[in-house]
């Protein structure tokens, strides 16, 4: 039987500290998937969800993008995506007598953690202007406050549309059609705050922003670099690949300013040998210092030319421009310079050299290490530099590997899902639907904060996701929030942004991934892209939390014809009752999914043609691959202060806080944590056990401040400290963000400590 959610948030005055775990998952893994299903949903029910979690005829994790492979194991889940479905699985409820009880100003001052904990919201919830709650309100009545404020607007460019990674590529492909008929291209999405760095970098350098490996890939690899990445916690079904990349002999390399147990050690639940000896992953761990890879990567490719023979002579010559140019920005790399940039030794990247020279088939792994830096998207420009030097992309185990945080977060750029698209998508999508798409490009998020700042945005309507808790700039982004005319936020659960709201404010409740979803037409599946560029179907198969749910095509094609009206000819109506006719209209529009329906009926679906990987053909202005030759770039700190990243902890996906601990760093009972290196802390005057101010220091001379955080003295790199977010989300400038991508800089904060 599930448990009651907490009646009042948990004290965190007290974490604790122990010494940090050298292995990841094993029986303590199970345990512990085994007690949040218990909690949310009960034995039963836990058993009937997740053996359904990522089976050919089960429904797509609602967690992380990894891909499946061909043949799945009974127990599909890694222990976070166990929370995340638990989470919406579960049997917890939130309902309008909730709201009665809860006035916006108590919502307002709960935890993420306490908001996520009470379970599945049942009934649409309407915030009117001058209301202290919310309260129930019909779907029609719903989508008639949407119509009024938007076709209320000056400029179709006053709404924002936003969505979560977890939207399926049918209400995705809706979402976009809609807002480009309504008139705008302000679709910020998840994507802006994490890898669209990575996207930036791999459009200009290979011609396409996705990845070019595949599972087999990796399990072919020689050498895998692992840089910027905590797999262990974000995305453990990853440890899997790596452990049969190392039972072929692979090589693993981990570049990280912290230790992560899971690039350390993995102990396989699956096998009984795995789950108590577990399989030693990193051969190599480079513990850089934070935003020094560009640097590391520029050295690597220099002594890699000067190797004599270790360049891929004939690829260079038919595949790539700009080589010459890189190599003589290359050759004056600095090893001085680079050791202070990185804080590693001359033998660590001599070491690491030796291993990129042996492998023949070479892959570079990376995440939020290296894509929330203003120097972002010029590192990952260098890790392509060094595949291609190598020629390590269009062959079999070898690639780049950017690994996607969210579900389908690549699947609803795929649909269109972007601020700035591609004129010939725009011309696709008018030829299918006689309309008119804006070309002039839209907002990304940071700039959709700017605009409902400034005035110049008054909607904001979120397909999913917690905008005011993934955002930086809190203080900002709050205020700026609270200065539209409306929010309206699709949602399964509370979080954050349903209790920083503008003048007027709506919450619809959505169908979850495990629920099912039955149409006029009968029962329904959608899709998702994963990480490596696999579409596949999702069914769920629990009768939905509430009757009063609708799923998000719907929300999307019922809002449609509220704001647009009869002056739309596109058939909102049909796409609702059948998702077979917007997968057609999807294979229409969009090159790689012709014959779409039949493709995707095939257990474990299709692949999408990537040219790089496929045909060694690169879709870039030049025609080929291009060197790029950026200047090298990294951090300096002032005297008396630290470099801090923010990260997640093991209980947490993204936002979504799973509890209070994080067991693989040793600390439980709470997250108001930082992490310091104990040398840095002697010299700061921090003891262990003691609390501060976090400040940041940003060139604006604003004052960011996240009080009451207890020092942890923990091996993390010197000049670095880490934190969690999204309470460390207050001390990232809005300003501050990656070239060229604008992503966040999340990973790349001034701080100085002051006495709590």
């Amino acid at each position: 039987m599930a448990t009651k959610p907490p009646a009042g948030d948990p004290v965190q005055d007290a974490p604790q500290v122990a010494s940090p775990k050298r292995a990841a998952a094993g029986l303590p893994a199970i345990g512990h998937t085994l007690k949040i299903a218990h909690q949310q949903m009960g034995l039963a029910r836990a058993a009937r969800t997740l053996l359904k979690v990522n089976q050919k005829d089960g429904f797509d994790c609602p967690g992380c993008a990894w891909p499946e492979g061909d043949k799945r194991h009974t127990a599909e889940f890694c222990e976070n995506g166990a929370k995340a479905v638990a989470e919406e699985a579960t049997l917890r409820r939130v309902t309008p007598e909730f709201f009665a009880a809860h006035p916006l100003a108590d919502l307002a001052t709960r935890s993420g953690y306490w908001l996520g904990q009470q379970g599945r919201i049942t009934q649409p919830m309407y915030l009117p202007e001058g209301g202290d709650r919310y309260e129930a309100v019909s779907w029609e009545r719903a989508f008639a406050v949407i119509a009024e404020e938007l076709t209320a607007l000056a400029s179709p460019d006053e709404a924002l549309f936003y969505t979560s990674g977890r939207t399926s590529n049918e209400a995705a492909f809706l979402f976009q059609l809609f807002a480009r008929e309504f008139g705008t291209n302000n679709l910020p999405d998840c994507s802006n705050m994490c890898h669209e760095s990575s996207g930036s970098a791999l459009n200009e350098t290979i011609g396409i922003g996705k990845g070019s490996v595949s599972l087999e890939d990796l399990h072919q690899a020689e050498l895998i670099i692992v840089a910027g990445q905590n797999p262990g916690t974000n995305h453990p079904r990853m440890l899997s690949a790596l452990e049969q990349a190392k039972s072929a002999g692979a090589k693993i390399i981990s570049v990280n300013p912290l230790p992560e147990a899971g690039t350390e050690r993995f102990k396989n639940p699956q096998t009984p040998l795995g789950m108590f000896k577990g399989t030693a992953l990193t051969d190599l761990f480079l513990q850089i210092r934070i935003g020094g890879d560009q640097a590391l990567f520029r050295l690597l490719n220099k002594l890699v030319i000067e190797a004599g023979g270790a360049t891929d002579e004939a690829f260079i010559a038919e595949h790539t421009h700009g080589y010459e140019e890189f190599a003589a920005a290359a050759k004056e790399a600095d090893w001085a310079e680079t050791l202070t940039a990185t804080g590693l030794t001359r033998p660590e990247i001599e070491q690491a050299l030796a291993m990129v020279l042996a492998s023949k088939r070479t892959i570079v792994c990376w995440a939020m290490g290296l894509t929330q830096h203003k120097h972002a998207v010029a590192t990952i420009r260098e890790v392509v530099n060094l595949l291609l030097l190598r020629g390590d992309i269009g062959r079999p185990g070898a690639g780049v590997c950017p690994v996607r945080g969210h579900s389908n977060v690549q699947g609803d750029r795929t649909m269109g899902i972007f601020e700035r698209p591609a004129p010939a998508f725009l011309d696709a999508l008018d030829k299918e639907f006689g309309i008119t798409s804006p070309r002039g490009h839209g907002f990304d998020v940071v700039r959709s904060i700017q605009a409902l700042r400034d005035g110049e945005a008054k909607v904001l309507f979120a397909m999913g996701g917690n905008f005011v808790g993934a955002t930086p700039d809190t203080e900002v982004t709050e205020a700026a929030i609270r200065r539209a005319s409306l929010t309206v936020h699709v949602s399964t659960k509370l979080n954050r942004s349903h209790a920083v709201t503008g003048r007027r404010a709506l919450i619809l409740p959505t169908l979850g991934r495990t629920d099912k979803d039955v149409q006029e037409s009968g029962k329904q599946f959608v899709t998702v892209e994963d990480s490596m560029g696999m579409v596949h179907s999702s069914r769920g198969n629990l009768a939905p939390a509430s009757p009063h749910l609708l799923s998000e095509p719907a929300i999307v094609a019922r809002m449609a014809r509220a704001v647009l009206g009869s002056a739309s000819t596109t058939p909102w109506e049909e796409f609702e009752r059948d998702y077979a006719t917007i997968r057609h209209r999807i294979s229409r529009v969009i090159p790689g999914f012709e014959d779409f329906n039949a493709r995707v009926a095939r257990p474990g679906g299709f692949q999408l043609p990537h040219a790089p990987r496929d045909e060694r053909r690169f879709p870039t202005k030049t025609g080929k691959a291009n060197f790029t030759a950026a200047p090298v770039e990294y951090p300096r700190i002032p005297a008396g202060r630290l470099l801090l990243q923010t990260l997640r902890s093991h209980d947490q996906y993204n936002t979504t806080i799973y509890g209070l601990d994080d067991r693989y760093r040793g600390i439980t009972g709470g997250r108001r944590v930082v992490m310091v290196n104990p040398e840095d802390a002697a010299e700061l005057g921090l003891a262990d056990g003691a609390y501060t101010d976090l400040v940041g220091e940003w060139k604006d001379g604003v004052e960011r401040r996240a009080p009451g955080f207890r020092v942890v003295h923990y091996p993390t790199a010197r000049g670095c400290a880490a934190a969690y977010y999204p309470e460390t989300n207050v001390l990232v400038p809005l300003d501050s963000t990656a070239d060229t991508s604008n992503t966040p800089a999340s990973k790349s904060v001034v701080i100085r400590f002051e006495p709590a």
